[in-house]
């Protein structure tokens, strides 16, 4: 008689439940799932089996919820609590990925670290300025960098650190060849990323000032004492080299609109007014670096400011030069791929 009665959507409901239990099942057996992830696995399908063959069984939701007794009613009952459960499952994960990804950047420069610490045993402690250049692929533009390196700011000796995140070419070898500094990643992640590893050296091996530049020629190092100064007199912790200040070569303008959108969309967030929020050009007080909370493994400009104005660094701004690239491609993507990224990580940073 139950059979019979059976509709072919409950069949579904059956056939996809059972399916569902089996294929949790084979997982546990295999060891390839977390146990949580194959419990729930498998009780999601045997309830999916269960309550198509016995739809009664959940009559009390339909009248949890007020709903009228009509063919549809134990649907829709099922579809809200399934939503409310899915919801669930989903910030559980999110969360669960939030927590791994963390795990794995902790690795990934505790690796970095502990290479550099054996590689320059002999060149640590690290002088009072460092220059940070985290680079991907940049084997043709950063020996024109560095050439133009000075050995010295402001009277203060200076080394340069070059991150290679995970690079595929020769860009670790050419920084070496040149005498200065370099440590890589095992694996690609990201500039944020990549200055992570060079601020977790800086704090270890003595720096007092990191200045943070790019690898593609595009920041120009006459700027170097306008933004190291204001933080050797102590007047300020974090300086902002802002092209709007000073001068730019013409690039996108989409991109250029850009950055005046979103540096009012940050003194929207922020008490302080900034002229260049995606300036990559920036110098940074070493004791100032462990105030600040930083995760954004790539578009991790916006992220500073926002974390150095919460913990309420003194900021500053100076003028500086951006040229285009020596040459090669940005790494930053499209114009409109990278206002989405660079909107989600000010909204990201803003809401945690």
């Amino acid at each position: 008689m139950l059979l019979e009665s059976m509709t072919i959507l409950r069949w579904i409901g059956v056939g996809t439940g059972v399916a569902l239990f089996v294929y949790a099942f084979f997982l546990a057996r295999r060891g390839r799932a977390r146990g949580i992830d194959r419990l729930l696995g498998m009780l999601a399908g045997l309830g999916l089996a269960v309550v198509s063959l016995f739809p009664d069984m959940i009559s009390f939701l339909r009248d949890v919820l007020s709903l009228d007794k009509d063919q549809f009613s134990r649907m829709i009952a099922i579809m809200i609590v399934s939503n409310i459960f899915l919801w669930i499952l989903i910030v559980a994960y999110r969360a669960r990925w939030a927590a791994n990804s963390d795990r794995l950047d902790l690795l990934v420069r505790r690796l970095a670290v502990r290479d550099f610490e054996d590689r320059y045993a002999d060149q640590t402690p690290l002088p009072p300025v460092v220059i940070l250049i985290p680079a991907y692929n940049e084997e043709q533009n950063i020996p024109r960098v560095l050439e133009q390196m000075p050995d010295s700011v402001c009277g203060k000796p200076l080394a340069v650190l070059v991150i290679d995140d995970g690079s595929d070419d020769l860009t670790t070898e050419r920084v070496r060849e040149a005498g200065h500094l370099a440590v890589k990643n095992v694996i690609n992640r990201g500039g944020g990323a990549a200055l992570h590893v060079g601020f977790d050296i800086a704090q270890r091996f003595g720096a007092r000032v990191v200045v943070t530049m790019d690898a593609d020629g595009q920041h120009l190092p006459e700027d170097l004492e306008g933004l190291v100064k204001p933080i050797l007199d102590d007047e300020q912790d974090f300086v902002i080299g802002s092209r709007i200040l000073g001068q730019r070569e013409k690039d996108s303008a989409v991109r250029y609109v850009g950055i005046h959108f979103f540096n009012r969309v940050i003194r929207l967030l922020t008490p302080i007014k900034v002229t260049d929020c995606s300036n990559g050009y920036r110098a940074l007080r070493v004791s100032s670096l462990a105030k600040l909370t930083l995760k954004q493994v790539q578009y991790h400009t916006s992220e500073v400011i926002i974390e150095a104005s919460r913990k309420r660094l003194r900021i500053g701004e100076a003028p500086v030069t951006v040229m285009r690239r020596l040459s090669g491609k940005s790494k930053k993507g499209r114009d409109l791929k990278y206002a989405l990224a660079f909107a989600r990580s000010i909204f990201k940073t803003w809401m945690r």
